[in-house]
């Protein structure tokens, strides 16, 4: 013992030494210690001690006090052989608590022992960058990244963080969020660092010298997408590690981006090998087949020829035989393509005035079968929309670049046409009539005074001679009926006839319509569109008799003219820069008013104009505003004067019509099928919702119970219904 006790008394010695060479501060990369005045080493002895003792020593020898969460039980076994400066002895106080499942928060500046569980919403610790602490503590540290989608390493880092402890990405500022212990934090680091590399190299222009970068880009794209991924036989390639291969016409090159220099050197090996020249170009000798994927073959056959016949005569090979040649067959096809277009008009006219029994734009074909354009070096297939050049390899490079600058997708026009007719009109009629008779007792001889005003029915004379036929032929067919409205009469009997003697007539009406139309209309850019919806009503226009020596008349007939009535819109439209549209319109809104002996009287209301309005955004085209005040009265001279008792005397009548009518137009550009499909989709669903809201009321003695509805597209939400019209003020 005395042994032990001398040799306790070396070791305070040496530890009194120790305490006097070590620094208060932690050394580089190590876990902060909490700020203490503890200086001193000491020597760890503790064995299945409780969890509560050994923090209230490490505590003292910190002096710092350290809370112990009460679900934190549990005993500790910390031994050291000598002593140790007191960053050690924090230390593996923290790596025994991490062992029971325990570690410490410094939070405000005070230290809690917790579970593991809950130190991730204790943990006031935030580091950002790069960690540099150590240790069994647990901390918060942010990774910014550079390169890679933090979604995508949560899938990767998450087995490798603690299961109390979190990660979470945020996608808008490209960070990482991980919440574990300060080792493990170092280590994830590294990973992180090594993932967050650049998905690609940097550009690489390839220039090309014998072949054509527009006809060399798909093939190299499709071998270079599959093509496996490097060192991982079998795998997907990934969105991130595909291969970009695109043509830049101007300088024939093909611009490349790779995942890894490795994949470049391999692409640009292959465009080496493709790149070579062919000899009397190729099997075909100089002719070459162009598929056209969105312009038209036939209408890009005669650019391409006027192009070429003015870059022959331009460099002075005009008088060649060739070049005539070339000069006059694009004469010709011009000349063809404006009479084709003529008599496109000259139906289209027909259509509208066709004499048979449909009109000819029924019968007409949408579009009629173009015959193959030939003639020079350009020749054009409608059938499967290609160009067939004969050409020496220069030309046709030449022509090539033209043609892919060309053939490009046209953007679309949906345009959205709104006609609103609000009309409202009020009549109002006031008047009284009498008639009289002054006579003797046998009615031989009398005086009769009255008036009347209006006709028909509205007139006192009428109304009594009607009635007075009617008692002495014993006939009602030819009895007159009164006006609309309140009649007030007296009536006489006269030998034996009854006839009126006053009438009081009182009226007022009102009518009103309000219309809303709304055709629509999808057409290419640059083309014109029509729509018509109504009636094909036939006109007389002219009428044959052949009166012959007989009884009467013989093949008699008539020559009849249709006309389309009803609504009608055509528009031209042409996209321009910066999202304006540049509209031709033509729309009609006409009907049949009344059927005369002359033949019928039809209304009509017309709008032709240019305008320019930007994408997406609404216009007024034109419309009318009109009110009317019709005032008119039928007096007696100087009796109907008279206060009071004039109106004995006069018949009044008055009436107003307003008619608002208003055309809206909005333009939509659709650029892609995406926005094509958006728009289809919505339509669609509108007119679903309004069947399915339009179904007949359930009903057990007539068994339809089911109106037809337009079937539900997949992958589409359920119609709702459809949303009410309101038309403007």
């Amino acid at each position: 013992m005395a042994m032990l006790h001398h040799s306790s008394l070396r070791h305070g010695a040496l530890a009194l030494a120790l305490a006097l060479a070590w620094p208060a501060q932690a050394a580089d990369g190590d876990l902060p210690m909490p700020s203490t005045r503890a200086k001193a080493p000491v020597t760890l002895n503790f064995v299945n001690a409780e969890i509560e003792m050994v923090s209230r020593a490490i505590g003292t020898m910190l002096d710092r006090q350290i809370l112990v969460d009460p679900r934190v039980k549990g005993s500790l076994t910390i031994t050291s052989d000598k002593a140790l400066p007191p960053q050690e002895a924090w230390r593996s106080y923290l790596a025994a608590l991490r062992g029971l499942g325990f570690t410490v928060v410094e939070n405000a500046g005070l230290l809690k022992v917790v579970p593991e569980a809950e130190a991730k919403l204790q943990a006031g610790t935030v580091s950002i960058g790069a960690p540099s602490a150590r240790g069994d503590q647990i901390l918060t540290q942010i990774f910014r990244l550079n390169h890679e989608n933090p979604n995508s390493l949560v899938a990767i880092l998450r087995p490798l963080i603690s299961a109390n402890n979190t990660i979470n990405a945020n996608a808008g500022n490209g960070t990482l969020v991980i919440t574990d212990y300060a080792d493990n934090l170092q280590r994830l680091a590294k990973i992180i660092a090594a993932l967050d590399q650049p998905a690609a190299s940097e550009v690489e222009v390839v220039t090309l010298k014998h072949a054509l970068a527009s006809e060399l880009q798909p093939l190299v794209q499709k071998l270079s997408e599959s093509s496996p991924t490097p060192g991982v036989p079998g795998a997907a390639q990934s969105q991130a590690s595909a291969t970009s291969v695109m043509a830049e016409p101007r300088s024939n090159s093909l611009i490349l981006r790779a995942a890894n220099p490795a994949r470049l050197a391999t692409v640009k090996a292959l465009i080496e090998k493709l790149d070579r020249p062919i000899a009397d170009g190729g099997p075909a000798g100089q002719i070459r087949v162009v598929y056209l994927k969105n312009a038209d073959a036939t209408k890009l056959a005669e650019v391409l020829r006027a192009v070429l016949a003015s870059a022959t005569s331009g460099a002075g090979a005009g008088s060649s035989g060739s070049s005539s040649s070339l000069t006059g067959l694009d004469g010709g096809s011009r000349a063809s393509s404006i009479a084709g277009t003529g008599s496109s008009t000259s139906a289209s006219s027909s259509g509208v005035s066709g004499t048979g029994g449909a009109s000819a734009a029924a019968t007409t074909p949408v579009a009629a079968s173009a015959r193959p354009s030939t003639g020079g070096q350009i020749q054009a297939d409608p059938a499967t929309n290609s160009l067939i050049i004969s050409a020496p390899e220069p030309v046709y490079r030449q022509l090539r670049q033209v043609i892919d600058q060309l053939d490009t997708r046209r953007a679309q026009i949906f345009v959205e046409s709104m006609i609103v007719k609000v009309d409202a009109s009020k009549t109002a009629d006031f008047g009284i009539q009498w008639q009289g008779l002054l006579s003797n007792s046998a009615n031989t001889r009398g005086i009769v005074a009255g008036t009347n005003f209006g006709t028909g029915g509205n007139n006192i004379i009428n109304l009594s001679l009607g009635g007075a036929t009617a008692a002495t032929s014993g006939s009602t067919t030819s009895v007159t009926v009164p006006g609309q409205g309140l009649n007030i009469g007296f009536i006489n009997k006269l030998n034996g006839v009854y006839t009126l003697g006053t009438l009081a007539r009182f009226l007022e009406t009102q009518a009103g319509a309000n219309i809303l139309s709304t055709p629509t209309l999808l057409a290419l850019d640059n083309e014109e569109a029509k729509i018509v919806v109504g009636q094909n009503v036939p006109f007389i226009t002219g009428s044959f008799t052949n009166t012959g020596t007989g009884s009467g008349a013989t093949n008699p007939f008539q020559t009849i003219e249709r006309k389309d009535v009803g609504l009608t819109l055509r528009v031209k439209s042409q996209v321009g820069e910066g999202g304006t549209v540049r509209m031709t319109i033509y729309q009609e809104n006409s009907s049949v008013n009344s059927n005369t002996t002359s033949g019928l009287i039809t209304d009509k209301s017309a709008v032709e104009t240019t305008v320019v309005v930007d994408d997406g955004q609404m216009m007024v085209l034109g419309g009318l505003m009109k009110d009317e005040f019709t005032d008119s009265d039928g007096r007696v001279p100087g009796l109907a004067s008279m206060p009071i008792l004039g109106n004995l005397f006069r018949n009044d009548s008055r009436t107003r019509v307003k008619s608002n009518l208003m055309i809206f137009l909005r333009p939509v550009v659709v650029r892609d099928q995406t926005s094509s499909d958006r728009i289809a989709l919505d339509r669609y669903e509108v007119i679903r919702a309004t069947q399915r809201n339009n179904q007949p009321e359930p009903s057990i003695l007539t068994p339809i119970n089911e109106a037809p509805v337009l079937p539900e597209l997949p992958g589409t939400r359920p119609a709702q219904p459809a949303p009410a019209t309101t038309a403007p003020n």
